[in-house]
């Protein structure tokens, strides 16, 4: 059985089938060439991120992580975080008392120098104030 939107012919013992409109095909053929178009025009696009004008920033990921470092290519997918710090949490049993303790990243079983971080896990960037406790901290801690 035949779609009706086909049309039969033939000619000289032969069957042709021929879609009507050649307007269909042409529409297709143009919204083809417009998709192709705006998918080729946003991939070369870059995005600016987050003027950060201090040495360091915060960055909060979805896992509730914060790590604070020098932040590069915030507009990227993949912002690089280098100098990188967090925060350890120590809490002692006999007096439930909470420290806090700046820990530099990069004395893991690896060494890591730096934190390639993906955008789309990235909860917000904070510039770390410069008077701050937590560069007061790092400060501390590059004069060791």
């Amino acid at each position: 059985m035949i779609n009706s939107a086909w049309k039969r012919e033939t000619s000289k013992g032969k069957i042709l089938l021929k879609k009507r409109g050649v307007g269909f095909v042409a529409v297709w053929f143009v919204a083809l060439g417009l998709l192709a178009a705006s998918a080729g025009c946003s991939r070369g696009h870059r995005r600016k991120g987050p003027e950060i004008t201090t040495p360091y920033a915060a960055v909060l990921l979805d896992n509730n992580q914060l790590y604070y470092g020098k932040l590069t290519n915030a507009g990227s997918g993949y912002p690089e975080l280098t100098d990188v710090y967090y925060i350890l949490s120590q809490v002692n049993q006999e007096t439930k008392e909470v420290k806090r303790v700046l820990v530099r990243r990069g004395n893991e079983f690896h060494g890591p120098d730096r934190m390639f971080l993906n955008e789309h896990h990235i909860v917000l960037i904070e510039p770390v104030g410069e008077k701050s406790d937590v560069a007061k901290l790092i400060e501390a801690d590059k004069k060791k």
